[in-house]
């Protein structure tokens, strides 16, 4: 199962290609072709970073919901039979 740490290791390999990126345009011979590419590399990579972080958030919020729902929902239930418990007791 992927983790926080397999995130971290993308992070890392962004950090790799941007600094590649950063060394072509200050060092290089400014090879647009090469430019290009990493840029695109960075691209794909950053968007894929944020696609997980995304689908993470999305469960997160979706289990968080769900628990929020099911402990408001036996807490109407247990509000609906005690009063069904009362009309009962009263009659």
């Amino acid at each position: 199962m992927p983790s926080l740490k397999d995130a971290a290791e993308l992070t890392e390999q962004l950090q790799e290609l941007t600094a590649q990126l950063h060394s072509e345009l200050t060092e290089g011979e400014v090879d647009f072709d090469r430019m290009i590419e990493l840029a695109d590399r960075i691209s794909e990579h950053a968007d894929g970073l944020a696609g997980a972080f995304n689908t993470v958030n999305d469960a997160l919020s979706q289990r968080i919901s769900q628990v929020r729902d099911g402990s408001q929902g036996d807490e109407q239930g247990e509000s609906e039979e005690s009063g069904s418990q009362s009309k009962r007791g009263g009659s």
